[in-house]
Parts: structure tokens; sequence; C-alpha cells
């Protein structure tokens, strides 16, 4: 596949289209939410062994953190499509809560000074 920049709404349209045409149909909502877990826990488990203190096992090789994050994405963009969430939107309204929410609170914290 090309390099090329996508959109959420470019994500979450090409997600359905691989479910629809190669995938068969979707895992159930409370599967992909299990299945969500699962992989943050990998990432989890990368992240501990490259910036942690965890050395790596002879398990870990091969694992990639990019994909792991990308899986993530994907498990995340499939329960966005299940149950009706435009994530574009939804994400354009977090970081307006957020702005409005913690416009004073980080920049007025000493510990990140």
């Amino acid at each position: 596949m090309e390099n090329k920049n996508i959109t959420l709404p470019e994500a979450q349209q090409m997600v359905d289209q691989w479910i629809k045409t190669i995938g068969v149909r979707y895992f159930s909502e409370l599967t992909n939410l299990a299945i969500l877990t699962e992989e943050v826990g990998e990432l989890a488990r990368i992240m501990a062994r490259t910036y942690g203190d965890q050395s790596f096992k002879k398990s870990d090789e091969g694992k990639d953190m990019a994909d792991e994050m990308a899986d993530v994405l994907w498990v995340l963009i499939c329960l966005a499509n299940q149950t009706g969430i435009d994530l574009n939107e939804a994400f354009l309204k977090n970081i307006e809560k957020k702005t409005n929410r913690d416009k004073d609170r980080h920049q007025n914290n000493e510990k990140l000074k």
C-alpha cells in the first residue's frame, strides 16, 4: 500500500470496507472491546521493555511498536464504526473540552516546569 496521509473519516471508511469485503463481518462490540484491551496490553509490553525497566524476552522479538499502535487504532475504529461514532467529530469535541478545561491547569502546574 502506498504511503499517504488519510483523514479519520477515510480511516473509518477503509476499515469498514475491509471488514465487509475481507473480514466478513464485525466481531461483536464486546469481543472487540476485549480485543482492544489485548492490543493495548501488547503495546504496553513493548513500551515497558523499550522505555521501562523490563528487559526484552525471546517472545518479544519481531514486535513493532508502530504496528501495535496501528492494531489499537484499528480496533478502536471498528468499535466507533459499530456504535455510530464519527471519530473526527468526537476528536474535535474532545480537543475543545480539554482546551476549555485545562487551559490554565497545566501552565500553572509546578510539576511540569
